[in-house]
């Protein structure tokens, strides 16, 4: 008689039956990017559509050909519109979207923009938002239908420390969002995603903590990179120095533990690791922690990189795809460290990755000119 077979570390939903494989919700706001030159010299910038909870959703949709949708919104203006215009082309559902009434002006509500030089060698990346007042940030606790949308069936909820940091009624939402998730059986992640600019005049790591560690008792898997676990929950990584430049998967496999005592209720943690060796060579890889082991990913030491704004994004949207397709967190990790990779040679946060061209990245593929 053959010994049963292990439960899954994640009870995720089987997609039959079931509107949506994802469901994301967080700000999408206007990137402006002046490519090889700089925000404060440039003439010419060029758009697109961004937001850290968006592109996980479009990551899946686009790459992996899942069917996703984002809750979020903007307002119903000629940048709302394109806004919208540019989402389309990543095949994420917008039936979700809310639109608030344009007055004009902004005063009551806008629509965000961010604006991003990729950097070069010794030149840091630099991003500069301006997302003060939008419309996403004014969501407050009751005014969406969770249960509604959960119960046409979603598998996977998936939110964050961005959204969270938008105003004071933000928390609420993911809140009542998490809570209906999981009444309805699906998997809620969240990625801690730490902005220093987004708490700074809202009380700093202090509240950013206050605010991630009320919301990580409603999580199943929690995400982050090499800083947030340590600026947003307060866990610190032993060994770790202050510039990053060497990165032990141990130290973190240790400081995932605690996280996991002071949360029980979580069932995966990952985190991506980078040293930036300067902004365009950088070591990339990721672990995540499952049912009390970890699972390294492949180490990518002096990736290239061309932009590396989203790569975290399109990492858990890899990581994800594994565990949707049940595929396990050894094989997960790697779907998110190779897809990670990819994203960062393209312009632009989201990916311009294919799932071929991620397996073929996870098999150590030639580079060579495919013709």
């Amino acid at each position: 008689m053959s010994a049963p077979s292990p439960a899954p570390i994640l009870r995720v939903p089987p997609p039959e039956g079931r509107r949506f494989d994802l469901v994301a919700l967080g700000e999408v706001m206007l990137r402006l990017d002046p490519g090889e030159g700089r925000i404060a010299t440039t003439r010419h910038f060029r758009a697109w559509e961004g937001g850290g909870e968006y592109n996980v959703a479009r990551g899946l949709a686009r790459c992996f050909r899942l069917r996703t949708g984002v809750v979020t919104a903007l307002v119903d203006n000629a940048v709302g519109r394109l806004v919208e215009d540019l989402m389309r082309q990543g095949g994420v559902d917008l039936s979700l979207v809310r639109w608030f009434p344009d007055d004009g002006v902004g005063r009551a509500a806008r629509n965000g923009l961010n604006f991003v030089e990729r950097g070069f060698g010794i030149r840091a990346p630099l991003g500069v938002s301006d997302r003060g007042h939008t419309a996403v940030s004014q969501l407050r606790a009751g005014e969406i239908d969770w249960d509604a949308l959960f119960g046409e069936g979603v598998r996977w909820f998936h939110t964050g420390g961005i959204f969270a940091a938008l105003s004071d009624t933000t928390p609420d939402v993911a809140r009542e969002a998490m809570e209906a998730a999981r009444r309805r059986g699906a998997i809620v992640s969240y990625d801690l995603n730490y902005r220093p600019s987004l708490w700074r005049s809202i009380g700093g790591q202090a509240r950013a903590q206050e605010v991630n560690r009320a919301l990580a008792p409603h999580v199943d898997v929690m995400l982050g990179n090499e800083e947030d676990f340590t600026a947003a929950l307060g866990f610190e990584v032993e060994g770790l120095d202050p510039d990053l430049s060497a990165l032990d998967p141990a130290n973190f496999g240790r400081m995932i533990e605690r996280a996991v005592d002071a949360f029980p209720n979580l069932r995966v943690v990952a985190t991506t690791l980078r040293v930036a060796r300067s902004a365009t060579r950088n070591d990339w890889g990721a672990v995540c922690w499952a049912d009390g082991t970890l699972y390294p990913a492949t180490l990518r030491p002096d990736l290239e990189i061309l932009d590396r704004v989203g790569g975290g994004d399109s990492f858990a949207s890899g990581l994800i795809y594994g565990f949707l397709t049940g595929q396990g967190p050894a094989r997960a990790v790697e779907y998110g460290a190779a897809h990670g990779a990819l994203a960062m040679t393209t312009p632009g946060d989201t990916s311009m990755a294919t799932l071929a061209e991620v397996e073929a990245a996870m098999r150590g593929g030639s580079v060579r000119v495919a013709r």
